[in-house]
């Protein structure tokens, strides 16, 4: 039987809010799904504005889904190197918003080692890895990306040495042009062993990001070192779920 072709799609939102509800919506459908046919689903979360309504918008819903939650297991695209107890790590402020307020398997949920668990972002990078080797499904049901107004997406920038690992899960990320300097991001290898890659984008100042990724994507000959989001595609679907102010630079359709 014929493997269907990857699907893309591009949803545009009339605001963060209308968006923030339709995505917590699909991904309680997209889990409950996976678990109907007996599978426990990794997911991967990210981080920022975006991302944490979002969450919030998942908890709210989640008494009226049917998910069995300790049968979810949480990943990280992407972490800040930094104290556990930061502000800035995403796994503390998507635990704030949601994952505390769910009967989460706390072995389900696999955090990247913070500055003051590891010596080094290496090691946490390592660690995360392995983790990833050892408890992973071996790819994501559904893996969650934002994208900066440059372009990047988890912690890969645009010209760092990152764009080109290979033969490796997560790596270490130095000099982030974006504070903090030290981070843990997914390769694009690890990234692209997603079923279904969703980029969640609001915001006028990520317009241009997403019209140069969208309208020109790695497949058609777009250069992802020049905006890293080009870069990932899910195996089932790759889909742009994005708010108005986001997709204002995208070309008028026809018609």
């Amino acid at each position: 039987m014929t493997t269907p072709a990857p699907r893309t799609e591009l949803v545009v939102h009339e605001d963060a809010s209308t968006l923030a509800g339709d995505v917590a919506s699909r991904l309680l459908d997209r889990i409950e799904e996976a678990q109907g046919r007996g599978e426990v689903p990794d997911v991967g979360l990210t981080g920022g504005t975006i991302a944490d309504a979002i969450h919030r918008e998942v908890a709210r819903r989640a008494p009226d889904s049917s998910v069995d939650w300790s049968r979810v297991v949480i990943w990280w695209g992407d972490e800040r190197f930094v104290p556990a107890s930061s502000s800035d790590r995403n796994a503390g402020q998507a635990r704030a918003a949601f994952l505390d307020q769910l009967p989460l398997d706390p072995a389900n949920v696999h955090e990247v080692p913070a500055s003051d668990e590891v010596a080094t972002v290496e090691e946490s990078a390592a660690a995360y890895s392995a983790t990833m080797r050892s408890h992973g499904a071996g790819y994501f049901e559904v893996l969650m990306l934002g994208v900066g107004p440059d372009g990047h997406i988890a912690s890969l920038f645009p010209g760092h040495p990152g764009l080109d690992a290979t033969d490796e899960i997560a790596i270490a990320v130095h000099d982030s042009p974006k504070p903090p300097p030290l981070r843990v991001s997914l390769t694009f290898e690890a990234m692209d062993r997603a079923k279904a890659v969703w980029f969640l984008v609001s915001g006028a100042e990520k317009a241009a990001a997403v019209a140069a990724a969208v309208t020109l994507p790695a497949s058609a000959g777009g250069d992802r070192r020049e905006i890293p989001a080009r870069g990932v595609v899910g195996t089932e679907e790759t889909v742009w779920l994005i708010d108005a102010a986001a997709a204002s630079e995208l070309p008028a359709a026809d018609g």
